[in-house]
């Protein structure tokens, strides 16, 4: 049987992101177009407290920017990538394999 061996090269600054979510579409170009994000809660640019005069180390909020920070969150994008069709289908099977291997070891809920 005749082998193949791949080699990777890194960058120095690889650095593999946490993300859980996507976002995107197809391009007009017929290419899958991924752009993976982290949301969370937003953070504020700033807060303003009331401070009680008979107990200075009890603050109360009474202000924030944006006015909506309790009604928002934010999506951080920092990666995405573009691929053809086929490369598409390639990374489909290779993630349903490892998929199913997560499945049979029984370490995550099936949906």
């Amino acid at each position: 049987m005749k082998t193949i061996k791949c080699k990777y090269i890194f960058e120095k600054n690889y650095n593999p992101k946490y993300v859980n979510g996507a976002q995107g579409g197809i391009n007009p170009s017929g290419e899958i177009v991924i752009n993976f994000y982290l949301e969370r809660t937003a953070l504020p640019i700033s807060q303003t407290y009331e401070l009680s005069e008979d107990e200075p180390q009890t603050a109360q909020e009474v202000g924030s920017e944006p006015d909506d920070l309790k009604e928002s969150f934010v999506r951080v994008i920092e990666n995405g990538i573009i691929m053809n069709y086929k490369t598409a289908k390639e990374i489909h099977h290779w993630l349903g394999q490892h998929i199913k291997t997560l499945e049979s070891l029984s370490i995550v809920e099936k949906d």
